[in-house]
C-alpha cells in the first residue's frame, strides 16, 4: 500500500477532482474574508493547499497567499499553474508538514480546506495543526477549515463509490469503500485507482486514507486550547445553512485571540 497522496493519486488529483466548484468555494471564502476579517485581510496561509486549487483562484481576487503542502508533486502542479496562470508572485509555495511549519511570516488569515484537518488522525496532530494556524496569525486573524460532521457521519455512514473521470488520453477509474471507528472518530476510506489509456490500464495504485470526524463541543475544545475563539460552525458548502445530522461537511470560523 502506498503513502497517502503518493505520485500516482497526486498526478491524478486535478483530474478527480475537476468537478469540485473550488470557484464557488473560493468566492464564500472571499465573502467570510471581508465580513470576519473586517475588510482587512491581505495576507493567507493555506495549509494542506494540495495542487493551489483554493490558493490560485484568492491569489486572483488579489491576495497573497503562501500554500503549504507535504506532497511535492502536489506542490510542483500548483506552481506550474501559477506560472501559467501569471499568479506567481501572489501565490508561493513551500514544503511541509502543517504540523511543524514555521516561517517567520505573519497572516491575517489561515485556511485548511477539502477537509485537511481530517488527516491530523490523534489529539495532539490535530492541537498541533491549529497550533500552525494560529502561531503565524496576526492577532485578531481568522482561521477557516472545513471538516467531516460527526453527526451525519455516525447516521448516514460511508458508501461504496465508483468514479470515472474522462481524461484527454483515456479515463482514470476510482474505485472507493469505507468503514467507520467509532472509537477513535475514523473513517477508512480505500482507493483503488486506474489510468487507462487506448482500453489498457498505464498505472495503476492503491491507498488508504484515514480521515477523522469531529463533534461541535470537540472542535470548540480543539480550538480554545489553541487560542482561537470559535466564531461559526455552518453547513458547507451552504453556509447559511445550520448543520444536522444530514450535513457531512462543514465549515468552521475561528479568531485568534
Amino acid at each position: 500500500m502506498k503513502d497517502v497522496f503518493g505520485s500516482t493519486y497526486a498526478q491524478a488529483y486535478d483530474d478527480l477532482y475537476k468537478d469540485k466548484d473550488y470557484v464557488t468555494e473560493c468566492a464564500l471564502l472571499d465573502r467570510l474574508c471581508k465580513t470576519y476579517g473586517n475588510g482587512l485581510i491581505h495576507r493567507i496561509l493555506d495549509l494542506g493547499c494540495g495542487t493551489g486549487n483554493h490558493a490560485l483562484p484568492l491569489a486572483r481576487l488579489g491576495y497573497q497567499v503562501v500554500g503549504v503542502d507535504r506532497s511535492g508533486e502536489m506542490l510542483e502542479s500548483a506552481r506550474k499553474k501559477a506560472l501559467s496562470q501569471r499568479l506567481d508572485q501572489n501565490a508561493r509555495f513551500h514544503q511541509g508538514d502543517i504540523g511543524t511549519f514555521q516561517t517567520d511570516q505573519f497572516f491575517d488569515a489561515s485556511l485548511m480546506m477539502f477537509a485537511v484537518l481530517g488527516y491530523q488522525l490523534s489529539n495532539e496532530d490535530v492541537v498541533s495543526a491549529l497550533r500552525t494556524a494560529r502561531k503565524h496569525l496576526n492577532p485578531g486573524g481568522i482561521l477557516i477549515f472545513d471538516v467531516w460532521y460527526g453527526p451525519a457521519v455516525l447516521r448516514e455512514g460511508p458508501v461504496d463509490r465508483i468514479k470515472t473521470i474522462p481524461t484527454e488520453n483515456g479515463k482514470i477509474l476510482r474505485v472507493a469503500g469505507g468503514k467507520l471507528d467509532v472509537q477513535r472518530h475514523l473513517c477508512q476510506v480505500s482507493y483503488h485507482l486506474w489510468r487507462i489509456e487506448s482500453e489498457r490500464v498505464v498505472d495503476e495504485t492503491e491507498e488508504i486514507h484515514l480521515m477523522r470526524y469531529f463533534f461541535p463541543l470537540e472542535l470548540k475544545l480543539f480550538l480554545e486550547t489553541c487560542n482561537f475563539n470559535l466564531v461559526e460552525m455552518r453547513a458547507f458548502p451552504e453556509f447559511d445553512r445550520q448543520p444536522d445530522e444530514n450535513t457531512w461537511n462543514i465549515y468552521v470560523v475561528a479568531r485568534a485571540v
